[in-house]
């Protein structure tokens, strides 16, 4: 009985949160006076215009590798899962690949912004496993439980962006969530024992 995760998706399932945390806490440092991170998005860090955008590029192109990482050696996970996963991490680089205008509408980046909410909010329902042994993450009633949460958050972000309000707030919570829940899923699975199976 030995663990089906390597140590290089405990690696990069870490390396995703810490990177986008701290893409945004540095890129706003380096903005002018009156940045206030709770109204302004993350997107506005790697916008046009902004002061040190590659700082935020960067973290993003680097959160969205990462997710690709470890949804090729998370086989726990359902293929359905790691599938949606991965797809969350390239529409996570092309945020970056498409980033805000100083002004006017921006449909690409907003296109690659909800692709990007949706999967890494929607894969872990896609990667639970009825009829194996599995970590308690990816059970049916935990993952889907997961899965839902994430939405309430992408919802909640939605809301204050449509109507007004602290919407950098509630997209550092939300994309904050996406970013650690992956960590938890290969963490739980690294520690749990079961026979070694793979995809």
């Amino acid at each position: 009985m030995t663990s089906r995760v390597p140590w290089w998706v405990l690696t990069s399932s870490a390396v995703a949160p810490v990177a986008l945390i701290g893409g945004w806490t540095l890129a706003a440092r380096r903005q002018p006076g009156g940045f206030d991170g709770t109204v302004e998005t993350i997107s506005a860090l790697a916008g046009h215009g902004a002061a040190g955008r590659w700082l935020m590029t960067a973290a993003l192109v680097c959160v969205g590798i990462c997710h690709l990482v470890t949804a090729a050696g998370l086989h726990p996970a359902a293929r359905a899962g790691r599938a949606v996963l991965a797809a969350g991490g390239v529409a996570t680089m092309l945020v970056a690949v498409f980033p805000l205008p100083v002004a006017g509408p921006a449909p690409a980046h907003g296109a690659a912004a909800g692709l990007a909410f949706a999967a890494l909010s929607v894969w872990p329902a896609l990667a639970w496993r009825r009829h194996v042994p599995a970590p308690v993450t990816l059970r049916p009633l935990v993952s889907c439980a997961a899965a839902a949460v994430l939405l309430a958050l992408v919802a909640w972000f939605a809301v204050t962006l449509v109507l007004g309000g602290r919407a950098g707030l509630t997209e550092r919570v939300a994309a904050g969530a996406q970013a650690c829940w992956p960590l938890v899923v290969a963490l739980s699975s690294r520690w749990a024992v079961a026979p070694r199976r793979r995809d």
